[in-house]
């Protein structure tokens, strides 16, 4: 038997074909009908069925007693649940419970749509993401432009004559704010059509090796570079609004200009360690092609500058930067630049007024206990969660005492790892909903498991804002839930009922009438809920949920049923231009240079004399084979490429003693690791890459599911004032050789 399903485990959602042998996964292989991905697959998608058939994945609660960890009942689980929430919520009240979610429920359309009932139960200021280790920087630049937190251009790839890579490896990471299936057929593509692409990275990366030139910038200084880029387009009177002339404030353009005059390719050749003819040209080039987009990501979003010896993060002002370069040389909003796409279950840039709407608040109006650092877009910066744990007010002890993580494992996610994985032991409760006994979840006191992908249905809310073509693609669930599992819809809907119950000391509501409210919100958030929950009747769960809001979305008579009468999925066509309906600013025009932003170039000009360059700086290096700290214990895709080696330039482990395949210790300001030494030119040198996602646990052993927790090393200090992502990037550390 063959079934057709998108797979789930990274931004590209391949379309998959399953065959079935009973109850089993037989095969895999990427489904040529599909109208996104074309029969595309990486490793990740055909190792779906190891992953639903791994005997190591949860699929009962577990309880922590005084032996640790057992399996549990659901019953027995949202007891302890309950008892928990009312000692804590009772005696601290709901500000002393922290939420954290993972990057996996951006691909869980029963997250997408549940998960915000959960938040306002906890009613919890205390709320933090993988987003501040991530994207946030892009998502606040772009919010404060355009308006919402997905009002996302992509990169319309397939019709590009110039694509750019600042600080990214699409090649690798299978796109990222960017779902683009089969990157490297459209890489060739491009080639052969005659574009080119450029990429600027501190390492030979795969998408490196594609492209017709490798920049190898020195880490950290993606920013000047792009500030020196915006100068030669005001210098040499380059720019060209293109789609946004009618959207921008003619004004403030010409204040950009002023404002990036000290950053010529001269001041900042030395700092980038490119040449300033290079930089100048390089402008040049994306100015004069026929289309041009340009991209940045983990890089431009998660890098320090090092600023008289302190690494800090200017992510969102470099970000911005990339905005403004696609918006200065007419890229933005035309075909083979950047562009937004219109998903079909709406989204931000589809909902209230076209064209105009709130816009987004940065810095946002809460502050954390101990630092005082701002939230952003509703959360606060993940660097500051574990003092926020282990740091009680001198006067009224206060903390945070109980920790809720949905799909996610901040143990080896986050900054200074160490500090948190010790904060988790002062806390009251720990409840984590994970597939796995993670890093994470090995200290809680409740594990609720999360399902196989293969046994809940899926379709891509979030990623088809950001798709690089626009598409709708429904699949079932493959298999039923075994025995002893749980929808994790009900899961969710389940703890909100609790924390609701708790919080506001009310009668606890039932799962169908938490469902319910969900739909009546999904409803009336995208047109008449009597006759919207009508029309879909008999429909309940995510398949009510997405059925609302295809119809309240921006495609005509596109429903569920359509979907699931195109197992193949519907293709809805290439990106188009939205300039100015896609616009949700209160000024109903881009807002070019936001006050912060302003601000955030001034800051930058005061460090500019007093850049300092490490003489070791470490960067992450992202893995096809698994996705951030999951995958890489299934058999399939352990090893190969997937190797948690410190990646060392020659010239810097003859200087540091080290040789190949040697055991040495990594250090910096945070904390110790013992890596295993890869000597490579394909890092410049001053440069040491190690990729993340990677369990702490004898780093140093041959074995291929364990390798050095990054994160140990990067600072919890030093966070981008305006979105509060970390510094992950351009860490200065030092390589010292250990005797064996």
């Amino acid at each position: 038997m063959t079934v057709r399903h998108i797979c789930p485990l990274c931004e590209a959602t391949c379309g998959l074909e399953l065959t079935l042998d009973g109850d089993r996964v037989a095969s895999v292989r990427g489904d040529a009908d599909d109208v996104f991905s074309r029969g595309f697959v990486c490793p990740k998608g055909v190792a779906i069925g190891d992953l639903h058939h791994d005997p190591a994945r949860l699929r009962a609660p577990m309880v922590r007693d005084e032996t640790g960890l057992r399996e549990a009942t659901w019953d027995e689980a949202f007891d302890r649940i309950r008892e928990g929430l009312r000692t804590v919520i009772g005696e601290s009240g709901p500000n002393a419970v922290a939420l954290y979610l993972g990057n996996p429920n951006s691909h869980n359309v029963t997250s997408t749509f549940y998960l915000p009932a959960l938040v306002r139960a906890l009613a919890t200021r205390y709320r933090f993401s993988a987003s501040t280790v991530d994207q946030m920087p892009q998502q606040v630049a772009l919010g404060l432009m355009y308006g919402t937190e997905l009002s996302v251009p992509v990169p319309d790839i397939d019709r590009t004559d110039l694509f750019l890579v600042i600080g990214g490896n699409p090649l690798v990471s299978n796109g990222s704010l960017m779902t683009v299936p089969d990157m490297p057929g459209r890489v060739r593509a491009l080639r052969a059509r005659g574009g080119r692409m450029i990429v600027v990275d501190p390492v030979h990366t795969r998408t490196a090796a594609a492209a017709d030139e490798h920049l190898a910038i020195r880490p950290g200084t993606d920013v000047l570079l792009l500030a020196a880029m915006v100068n030669v387009l005001f210098a040499e009177g380059l720019v060209e609004l293109g789609a946004a002339a009618d959207w921008v404030d003619r004004g403030n353009v010409a204040r950009i200009g002023q404002l990036l005059a000290p950053f010529t390719p001269e001041a900042v050749a030395d700092h980038t360690g490119l040449s300033a003819a290079r930089i100048a040209q390089l402008a040049r080039e994306v100015a004069a092609a026929e289309s041009a987009a340009v991209y940045g990501r983990m890089g431009t979003s998660t890098s320090a500058l090092n600023v008289a010896g302190e690494p800090t993060s200017f992510g969102t002002l470099a970000s911005w930067l990339v905005a403004v370069l696609n918006l200065l040389t007419g890229n933005l909003d035309r075909p083979g630049g950047v562009m937004f796409p219109l998903p079909p279950a709406g989204g931000p840039t589809t909902f209230g007024e076209p064209g105009r709407g709130r816009g987004v608040r940065i810095p946002g109006s809460q502050r954390t206990r101990v630092r005082g650092l701002a939230s952003a877009l509703g959360e606060f910066p993940v660097a500051a969660l574990a003092e926020e744990i282990d740091t009680p007010d001198p006067d009224t002890g206060e903390r945070v005492r109980a920790l809720m993580t949905v799909a996610g494992n901040p143990v080896v996610s986050t900054p200074d790892a160490g500090r948190l994985e010790r904060a988790l032991e002062a806390l009251d409760l720990l409840i984590c909903l994970d597939a796995y006994v993670t890093e994470t979840s090995r200290h809680a006191d409740v594990i609720l498991p999360a399902p196989s992908p293969l046994s809940r249905d899926h379709y891509d809310v979030v990623f088809a804002s950001l798709a690089v073509r626009n598409t709708a693609r429904w699949s079932p669930a493959v298999f039923p839930l075994g025995e002893t599992e749980r929808d994790e819809g009900e899961t969710l809907l389940r703890l909100a009922a609790i924390a609701a119950s708790v919080v506001n000391a009310v009668p606890e509501p039932t799962v169908e009438q938490m469902d319910d409210l969900v739909a009546f919100e999904v409803a009336r958030r995208v047109g008449d809920p009597a006759e919207l929950l009508a029309a879909v009747a008999p429909r309940r769960g995510v398949p009510r949920l997405l059925d609302l809001s295809l119809r309240g979305g921006p495609y005509a008579d596109l429903d569920l049923a359509v979907l699931e009468a195109a197992p193949a999925g519907v293709d809805l066509g290439p990106l188009t231009p939205r300039l100015p309906e896609v616009l949700r600013t209160p000024t109903g025009c881009i807002e070019v240079l936001p006050e912060p932003i302003g601000e955030e170039i001034a800051r930058l000009a005061d460090a500019l004399p007093r850049v300092w360059v490490p003489d070791l700086a470490l960067v992450g290096r992202r893995q096809l084979r698994t996705n951030n700290s999951w995958l890489r214990t299934l058999p399939r895709l352990a090893g190969g490429s997937s190797r948690a080696t410190l990646q060392v330039n020659p010239d810097d482990a003859e200087r540091a003693g080290v040789d190949a395949q040697a055991v040495a210790l990594l250090t910096s300001d945070s904390g110790s690791v013992e890596v295993l030494v890869e000597v490579t030119d394909a890092v410049r040198p001053g440069v040491v890459c190690l990729p993340h996602g990677w369990s702490q646990a004898d780093a140093w052993a041959a074995d291929a599911t364990r390798g050095p927790n990054i994160n140990v090393l990067t600072p919890s200090s030093g966070v981008d004032p305006l979105s509060g992502t970390a510094v992950l990037n351009a860490v200065p550390v030092t390589l010292t050789a250990v005797a064996r």
